[in-house]
């Protein structure tokens, strides 16, 4: 049964030619840029690259699939640590890379599973999720004692796993410097952008916008809603174990504030500030969270959290669509202006 005509919007619309001239210069500027900017600027812009893999998990889960779920961050605790045990277990990266994807993704089908087939209303989705992060958080908090031990590997509690090591190039077991993280994370995070937005041009994609628009509809037209949203829900937790294993080789360190309930609410406001019914809107919007949340750090500002929820109130209240919606729409009523006056 075809899924065409139940009001899909944008989402159903194949890009056309100069959306992927704008992903191929992108993409050509950003592989390039660490031959011309400093070390320490390519950290910066690789945890902002790093950090929004993980908001576009939340944007298609939440903005696409209509799911609002806290744990993405216990998915990137997940692919953070299970990378970091893994590879300082067994000396190489290439499988602990590829099992940070996967546990994560399985762990998310058994919760999915039990959530969404339990036919449980959206908000106590959102509520078991907040509650499965702070067991999360306050279980990694307390492996402190050396009796917790994955292999050879102490877990250290709320101290953090030191010494991750560096993604090693398969065919030649060098590791990546920093410009070679920089690359990895430039090139993941558009393979990413560009297989979801495809993804929701796909018959999948129709189907899974359409739940979000009206669930029951989808079901009386034959669809199976808790398959699209389970699978959807997968997806989303690999994605985000693909961030935490990133963030891992990034600092070489990994931390139980990966699974803080803080990190789950600031992954929120980067999907809100940027339009969580948009792809492109939740980089943009980690990259001017991550960055005003730096400047505030250095002007010495105490209560930057405080800041941020103000920020969050504004786009709540004000532009409730998110900033890039929000500016093209402006930009959409300044051109119709403009050609009524021609």
């Amino acid at each position: 049964m075809a899924a065409r005509g139940i009001g899909m919007g944008d989402a159903a619309k194949r890009p056309g030619w100069a959306w992927w001239l704008f992903v191929v210069v992108a993409a050509v500027i950003l592989v390039l840029l660490p031959d011309y900017i400093d070390i320490s600027v390519q950290l910066d812009l690789s945890i902002i690259f790093v950090l929004a893999l993980l908001a576009l998990s939340m944007s298609f889960l939440w903005g696409y699939a209509g799911m609002l779920s806290f744990g993405q961050t216990v998915f990137f605790g997940l692919g953070g640590y299970s990378y970091a045990v893994l590879g300082l277990n067994i000396g190489s990266t290439s499988l602990p890379f590829l099992v940070a994807i996967l546990l994560p993704m399985l762990f998310a089908a058994v919760l999915g599973y039990f959530m969404i087939y339990g036919r449980i209303s959206d908000i106590y989705l959102s509520v078991i999720t907040l509650v499965v992060t702070l067991i999360f958080e306050k279980g990694i908090r307390a492996t402190s004692g050396d009796r917790f031990v994955i292999g050879s590997v102490r877990l250290n509690g709320q101290n953090g796993i030191p010494t991750v090591p560096s993604l090693q190039v398969p065919w030649s077991g060098q590791e990546l410097d920093t410009a070679g993280v920089f690359r990895l994370a430039v090139v993941l995070l558009i393979l990413v952008y560009v297989g979801l937005r495809l993804l929701l041009t796909s018959h999948f994609g129709r189907v899974l916008v359409g739940i979000r628009e009206n669930e029951r509809r989808i079901e009386l037209l034959g669809y199976d809603s808790r398959r699209y949203k389970l699978a959807a829900f997968v997806l989303a937790g690999g994605i985000a174990g693909l961030a935490g294993a990133l963030y891992g080789i990034w600092g070489n360190f990994v931390a139980p504030e990966m699974f803080n309930l803080n990190q789950a609410a600031q992954v929120v406001i980067w999907v809100i500030v940027g339009g969580k019914s948009t792809l492109i809107g939740p980089i943009v919007g980690t990259a001017v969270i991550q960055y005003a949340t730096a400047w505030l750090g250095t002007q010495g500002v105490g209560q930057v959290s405080l800041i941020l929820g103000l920020v969050l109130m504004v786009f709540v209240l004000v532009f409730q669509q998110g900033l890039l919606p929000t500016v093209g729409l402006v930009l959409g009523l300044a051109r119709d202006r403009l050609r009524g006056r021609g």
